[in-house]
């Protein structure tokens, strides 16, 4: 892998910006409606939903805003991958208009069987969603059919086999931590107690995760960490990793949430970064012949486009940061249950 500093790979740096921030805002999202079941009472289960209650749709602009930039700059993998992906990607978005609506209309009846049909609606779209990035992910990694016409010749069943499905799983024990962590800066009192023990629990479940789908991903695809081995500093960002895994159990036992927190959005980051350093400068592999990639060069729109769209990008993406910002800034603290909460 030689990184060459164009408008291509900038697009493909920052595609990979946008989709880990929604990786880490909406990942804790959906980590709470994983775990959400688990929860016992009403009135801790409306703790839980009011801990994203003021962020969960901000957060979703991130995946919005990665799709369209996505589209702007790479229009043939997103027309491959959108209709290749075509039924998953229509799952998935069922799942989350569902999602949405089991947070709006939960609370808005007192029928306990309105309620809990409800709560498993959110919580089992939340499991979905996490599940379905994760095995998009494995199929990125594992490469699909694309024939010589950047078409997509496979299979939606074809799309699931073990390691993508253990992608998958991974994906959710990750948010799972993720989502645990937030809980307990968000909590206090009972609540917390009970988070806390889910956080050691979700922390083992996503360390056997990831030591068994990075342990399929050395033996079955090599040429992920091929330019780790090109450019051995590379390996620094696998280092920070671990770093960054080993400080979460470290922060909570010392009462650093907040640090625990950061230290799981710095794991997120860093395992996204080293998927795309693995994957640079493909985007979408083909399973029919290596000619048939959709690579930065190939697959992108012309030089012309690129450069209108990073104009735009510089002055679009602030704003997302600033909205971003300012929504945790004004519902920072601990979660207090009132008239206006769900």
């Amino acid at each position: 892998m030689e990184f060459n500093f164009d408008l291509n790979s900038i697009w493909f740096i920052l595609i990979g910006v946008l989709l880990t921030g929604y990786a880490i805002l909406d990942g804790f999202d959906l980590g709470v409606g994983s775990l959400h079941l688990f929860m016992k009472g009403d009135t801790n289960r409306r703790i839980l939903i009011n801990s994203i209650g003021p962020v969960w749709d901000g957060n979703e602009v991130w995946l919005v805003t990665g799709g369209g930039a996505l589209f702007a700059a790479f229009p043939h993998v997103y027309a491959t991958v959108f209709s290749g992906f075509y039924t998953a990607f229509m799952i998935l978005l069922f799942v989350l208009i569902f999602r949405a609506v089991a947070i709006e209309f939960r609370s808005k009846q007192t029928m306990q069987w309105w309620r809990t049909a409800w709560d498993t609606a959110f919580s089992v779209s939340s499991i979905l969603i996490a599940f379905l990035m994760g095995v998009a992910i494995g199929n990125i990694i594992t490469g699909i059919p694309v024939g010589s016409d950047k078409e997509f010749a496979g299979t939606f069943l074809g799309l699931i086999n073990p390691f993508t499905v253990m992608v998958g799983i991974t994906t959710v024990s990750l948010f799972m931590m993720h989502g645990a962590i937030y809980l307990m800066m968000k909590t206090e009192g009972e609540v917390q107690t009970i988070v806390r023990t889910w956080t050691n629990n979700t922390i083992i479940f996503f360390v056997i995760c990831y030591i068994s789908t990075t342990m399929a991903t050395l033996i079955y695809f090599p040429e992920m960490v091929q330019p780790f081995k090109t450019h051995p500093w590379l390996f620094i960002l696998a280092l920070l990793n671990m770093l960054a895994v080993a400080n979460i159990p470290r922060s909570i036992h010392l009462g650093k949430e907040f640090k625990a927190f950061l230290s799981s959005a710095a794991s997120i980051a860093a395992l996204l970064a080293l998927f795309a350093i693995g994957l640079y400068p493909n985007i979408v592999k083909s399973t029919i012949d290596p000619a048939y990639h959709l690579n930065i060069y190939n697959a992108s729109s012309s030089q012309e486009t690129l450069k209108i769209m990073f104009i735009i990008a510089l002055i679009g993406v602030p704003f997302v940061l600033t909205y971003t910002v300012s929504i945790y800034w004004i519902f920072r603290g601990k979660v207090k249950i009132d008239s206006m909460s769900y």
